[in-house]
């Protein structure tokens, strides 16, 4: 699959029929095993929780704790570098049956994969892709990362820390820039043990909270650094009552690389039927709104939607070599087959399911 905005591609194993159905089965059993284990700072692919989940309680920790600094983290190739026998040494903690461990999930990490009727063996790694991969992913990082940072990190620090995780992306919060820095460090070697490593390009230790504004002033910079998550660009704002808030963009990677797609679709697909085009946009719109449309964000996700509509004019015309639209038959067209407007669909601050994350 390729990776966003570049030329590498990301490697999927895509299990066969009947594998996929033992899988599932094992992962049912895994999640009732882990799901008593797991932390509060874990989200990612476990019942009940999701990436806006995470966003919520991310930002209750920086708008209402003390936070002033944020270390932006990403694993690199988690799923490509899972260490087999950590992993099985992790799972004989909570499992005890020899079969469950080493017939079937200790045969599903080494079976290889077959690529162009050539077969690969696999020393390590945890093929994404595969229905079990996601479970296994979460039960390292519960013992490699979750753990050490709940019983270790946050014990030997003096002022605050905080851990949100989803999947192999996690964001730290602290309060203290020395406490960060010691963290990070740490870290790197933490990681080393259980042969992962830090993504360098894509972590980062930045200044952000309340005081982040007037620190890079005195910097000399405009304004405070960034850091993105779960694919929202989070920034330093402030509320109508001119109080710090934590306020969120869509990332423009991943405005691009969705503008890229819909282009590509629409120079293949524009000659087809025009009620099928339109249909096809508004079921995808509204599950691009369903994620992006949150707590200030609309602007952001009706300027996509602007770029979808000049898109649309774009390629439309060119059904045929006599242009089949002027802005205004376009406007006219689009008063019939109507394009759904942005509208917030989560509420950044509506912490009812998360309140005992908190506690």
């Amino acid at each position: 699959m390729p990776k966003l905005n570049s030329n590498k591609k990301t490697p999927l194993g895509i299990p066969e029929h009947e594998d996929k159905i033992v899988q599932r089965g094992i992962t049912k059993i895994l999640n009732t095993i882990y799901e008593n284990d797991f932390l509060d700072c874990s989200f990612g692919f476990r019942p009940n929780r999701n990436c806006h989940d995470a966003l919520k309680i991310l930002n209750h920790y920086i708008e209402k704790r003390s936070v002033n600094y944020v270390v932006d983290v990403d694993i690199k190739g988690l799923f490509d570098n899972v260490d087999h026998t950590w992993m099985m040494e992790f799972l004989k903690l909570r499992i005890a049956d020899p079969n469950l461990l080493r017939r079937i999930i200790g045969r599903f990490l080494k079976g290889g994969y077959m690529e162009e009727r050539k077969k690969y063996k696999t020393d390590k790694g945890t093929p994404q892709g595969g229905v079990i991969s996601p479970i296994l992913a979460n039960v390292y990082l519960h013992y490699v990362l979750d753990l050490w940072f709940e019983k270790r990190i946050r014990k030997q620090c003096k002022g605050q820390g905080y851990i949100v995780r989803y999947a192999d992306d996690f964001v730290c919060c602290f309060q203290y820039k020395s406490e960060a820095e010691q963290f990070f460090h740490s870290l790197n070697l933490r990681l080393k043990k259980f042969n992962l490593e830090i993504a360098e390009d894509k972590t980062k230790i930045i200044p952000f909270g309340r005081f982040a504004e007037q620190n890079a002033n005195q910097q000399g910079r405009s304004k405070p650094a960034t850091f993105d998550f779960l694919g929202f660009t989070h920034y330093c704002g402030k509320s109508k009552q001119g109080k710090f808030r934590v306020k969120r963009k869509t990332n423009r990677k991943k405005v691009q690389a969705k503008l890229k797609e819909t282009k590509e679709w629409l120079k293949i697909n524009r000659n087809k039927d025009i009620h099928m085009i339109m249909d096809r946009f508004k079921r995808s719109l509204v599950g691009y709104y369903n994620y992006y449309c949150i707590t200030d964000n609309t602007q952001s996700v009706n300027k996509f939607r602007d770029k979808i509509g000049y898109l649309l004019f774009k390629w439309l015309n060119r059904r045929s070599q006599r242009k089949s639209f002027t802005w205004d038959k376009f406007r006219l067209f689009l008063n019939k087959y109507p394009l759904p407007y942005a509208r917030v669909k989560v509420n950044i601050y509506d912490l009812r399911k998360e309140i005992s994350y908190i506690m």
